[in-house]
């Protein structure tokens, strides 16, 4: 019997508390802590992150949430001189309450100094919150509110804004249409990301001279769209912009094409990468159009080194991934330099949300390796970038078009 209680004991220290450092538990929840960092006087920053892997845009946000804890463990393999840092993620099911209540799990149980989010509603509900916290805050979210460092003192954008995303395609638009006065329908669906770019879209189209003819609001789990589709076909739009996922971005397309609708259909970030030939064959998405601020995986670009390497390392190819993933690396990079040059500016003592906001705000030209644009931050500039590229679908692969781009160029 004594033997026997041993042992149970030995398997119980062995396994600590049945869970494991990475990946998921039964409701989602995820947590990395892969540091190699063995230096005991390393100061610990912890991140907490807030993810949709069973939500309305889990087809996006599960990759990116892959993407986000991938690079946290690669940094921290490579040794960060001076820091461990431990990345918890959640998932939030892109329920705004439930967002907030992991939230304050993260502030009050974990330890976090900042956060990776995101929603668009739910990081802009957390606005407040963050700001009298002082947690910096990064996110899938690029909604156009998040640039007022008056209203957002403690968000930061890693990518140009959903509305400056769809200005830099209304701006190619006045500048390659043929033809008299172009034409453009916004879809979009009813929710604070879906909305987030409308209003600042159709005042840049009357400002340069782009007239918005229709808008249809099309839901985020959408699996038909033929009614809003036969809608738009009466004002017969030469362009048709898309603010969606890769699920409701694959069913409009393919509901244009069984109706004959031959409108030039683009999109902005989300709508973009290898997810949407999940849902639609490649030949219908041929000659689709979209805005591309990551790069794909594979693509001839510096930055794509170290992905490469931290795949190799797990025994996968770029294929294993996508570019939603690309993006989440990036927004955790970000974040992580900020950490870093934090640390570099407080040499002594822990680096609590105050500092991390002085490392953000003092990256200057972030270089990114081409798998995004630079960024570059200031005490009242949060907004990291206004570049864009744009992509077509051709032979069912994606294709950059332009170089990085802006509507201001």
């Amino acid at each position: 019997m004594l033997l026997s209680t041993l042992f149970v004991l030995v398997l119980a220290a062995c396994n600590g508390d049945g869970g494991s450092a990475t990946g998921s538990d039964k409701q989602g929840d995820s947590s990395t802590n892969t540091g190699s960092n063995t230096d005991s006087n390393a100061r610990e920053v912890v991140i907490g992150g807030l993810w949709d892997l069973t939500g309305g845009t889990s087809d996006v946000g599960a990759p990116f949430a892959e993407g986000a804890e991938a690079y946290v463990e690669y940094a921290n393999s490579k040794g960060i001189e001076g820091l461990n840092i431990k990345l918890i993620g959640k998932d939030y099911g892109y329920v705004i309450p439930e967002a907030q209540k992991l939230y304050q799990e993260h502030r009050d149980k974990a330890g976090a100094q900042a956060i990776i989010g995101f929603g668009t509603g739910d990081t802009e509900a957390l606005r407040q919150q963050v700001a009298a916290d002082e947690f910096p805050f990064v996110s899938g979210s690029l909604s156009e509110n998040l640039k007022d460092t008056k209203e957002s003192p403690y968000n930061f954008l890693v990518a140009a804004s959903y509305s400056d995303q769809g200005r830099a395609l209304l701006k190619w638009i006045k500048e390659n249409h043929k033809g008299g006065e172009p034409t453009v329908a916004l879809l979009y669906n009813d929710t604070a990301f879906g909305r987030s770019p409308v209003e600042d879209m159709k005042a840049y189209a009357k400002e340069i001279g782009v007239k918005v003819v229709d808008e249809q609001v099309i839901d985020v789990k959408a699996t038909e769209a033929q009614s809003q589709l036969l809608n738009m076909k009466k004002k017969n739009p030469d362009y048709a912009i898309i603010q969606q996922t890769w699920a409701a971005t694959s069913t409009i397309l393919r509901d244009a094409k069984t109706l004959g609708i031959d409108t030039q259909f683009m999109g902005l970030n989300w709508t973009t990468g290898e997810g949407l030939f999940d849902n639609v064959d490649a030949a219908t998405a041929e000659g689709y159009m979209g805005v591309l601020i990551n790069s794909m995986p594979g693509d001839d670009v510096p930055g794509m080194a170290e992905i490469e390497e931290y795949l190799k390392g797990k025994g996968k190819k770029d294929e294993d991934i996508n570019q939603k993933f690309v993006q989440g690396w990036v927004t955790a990079k970000i974040m992580v330099e900020g950490i870093k040059k934090a640390a570099e500016l407080n040499p002594d003592g822990d680096i609590k949300g105050a500092q991390i906001r002085e490392g953000m705000e003092s990256l200057t030209d972030l270089d990114l390796g081409g798998v995004a644009a630079n960024v570059s931050y200031s005490a009242d500039n949060h907004a990291g970038t206004k570049e864009i590229r744009i992509g077509v679908v051709k032979d069912g692969k994606w294709e950059a078009i332009t170089d990085y781009i802006s509507f201001e160029d």
